[in-house]
């Protein structure tokens, strides 16, 4: 089945309209002939959390700044990415039966959409479970979808649900968000498990027999090196950058990232802001942004025109209390960072798209060739670039699946 608009022509209207490099200097025709060339996958992608707004079409081209959206088909097609991590993210709510039962009806409501949208689209999107999946779709200009969970509190009261989400595609595994759950310490809470929670190790062994990839985005140190010791398979980073390049605990110092590359691992440096430069707290503008978020949260009972104005509310915020934006120079000094630490072909991307990522030139998926151009400035070679856009995590994805067992051990 052929694409309604193929990754070639979509080039070709970059080129003559500008689109690829609308947010600062046009890349290059070599860097964009470079980009069309690669299989190019993103490791995070929170856009499931629209699938949930009344109204929401991903067909159309939305706006990254009044629609609090930056994945789209169009801007897919403009910035040649051919597939990513869908994920489905449950907010840290109570922990406790009520809480628990709202997180599993919740994750298992964003696995239906994610489903749900493949099926409606077939022309622009496919279901990927592995490696081979995404350079099928990638030749017939479709868009790979892996699935992907951030937070895994929607398992805590059910773990073997993970079979379940196995079975609908899951492939991807984090298990802990910004706050501490019933599974694993958060790496901007106090620690509660001093890493894995028994639950969470009970989990980490049934996801490796499922050959899901484990994801230590989120989590403390501590369940960083309880995973690298445990994991009989190695894990990834989905969306992380350097902490020796900006000190956040959600980033990875140097030696722990070594010990990434020397077990296999992958770490995919982020778009998200904080992460990439020093943020200092603004208790106004945190006030004011409190009870939006809360909203933002609720999005699925708002009709379209409560959530425009919901977005145009934050804007205002943002233009009331006003801080730096991390620029693509910031983005660039942690993937180079990261990649002299790592090695290249332990290193990737996982922009945090629709969740927070983007920064100050690249605002949405449109200008991903912005990045390739950087590497080719920086003197890296296709094949090179080729591992970072999306080798790197493939060959990941194939070495955890060939490790999956054949009798589960009931979680």
């Amino acid at each position: 089945m052929k694409p309604l608009v193929s990754k070639r022509l979509a080039f070709a209207l970059a080129l003559l309209f500008g689109a690829a490099g609308a947010q600062g200097a046009q890349p290059s025709a070599a860097a964009l002939a470079l980009h069309q060339r690669l299989l190019v996958l993103d490791s995070h992608l929170d856009t499931p959390r629209l699938l949930a707004l009344p109204g929401w079409d991903i067909r159309q081209r939305h706006d990254s700044r009044r629609e609090l959206s930056q994945v789209d088909l169009p801007r897919l097609r403009e910035g040649g990415l051919d597939g990513g991590f869908w994920a489905i993210y449950t907010a840290q709510g109570p922990r406790d039966a009520a809480g628990r039962n709202a997180a599993s009806s919740q994750g298992l409501a964003t696995l239906l959409r994610i489903r749900d949208l493949v099926e409606r689209h077939p022309q622009d999107l496919g279901l990927a479970l592995d490696a081979a999946d995404a350079r099928r779709l990638q030749g017939e200009g479709r868009h790979a979808v892996f699935i992907s969970m951030e937070n895994a509190q929607p398992l805590a009261s059910d773990p073997a649900l993970l079979a379940t989400y196995q079975r609908q595609g899951l492939r991807m595994l984090g298990l802990v968000h910004g706050s501490n759950n019933d599974l694993a310490d958060s790496a901007t809470a106090l620690p509660e498990w001093g890493g894995l929670s028994p639950a969470g190790q009970a989990l980490v062994a049934q996801a490796n027999c499922l050959g899901i990839l484990l994801d230590a985005s989120h989590a403390s140190d501590q369940v960083f090196d309880q995973l690298l010791e445990r994991s009989q398979a190695p894990i990834v980073l989905s969306h992380s950058s350097s902490r020796a390049v900006n000190a956040h605990p959600r980033n990875l110092d140097d030696a722990r990232i070594r010990r990434l590359a020397e077990r296999g691992g992958v770490i995919q440096v982020t778009l998200y802001g904080d992460y990439l430069q020093p943020q200092a707290a603004d208790p106004r503008r945190q006030a004011a942004l409190q009870p939006l978020y809360g909203r933002l949260r609720q999005m699925a009972g708002l009709a379209p025109g409560e959530f425009a104005e919901l977005a145009r509310e934050m804007a205002e915020v943002e233009q009331r209390y006003p801080r730096p934006r991390a620029t693509l120079d910031d983005f660039m000094a942690h993937l180079l960072h990261v990649i002299e630490v790592a090695g290249i072909g332990h290193v990737g991307i996982g922009g945090d798209w629709d969740g927070g990522g983007g920064v100050e030139g690249l605002d949405d998926v449109a200008g991903l060739p912005r990045i390739t151009e950087r590497l080719l400035q920086a003197g890296y070679d296709e094949t090179q670039i080729a591992a970072i856009w999306g080798g790197n995590l493939l060959r990941l994805l194939d070495e955890v699946q060939t490790r999956t067992g054949t009798n589960c051990p009931a979680p």
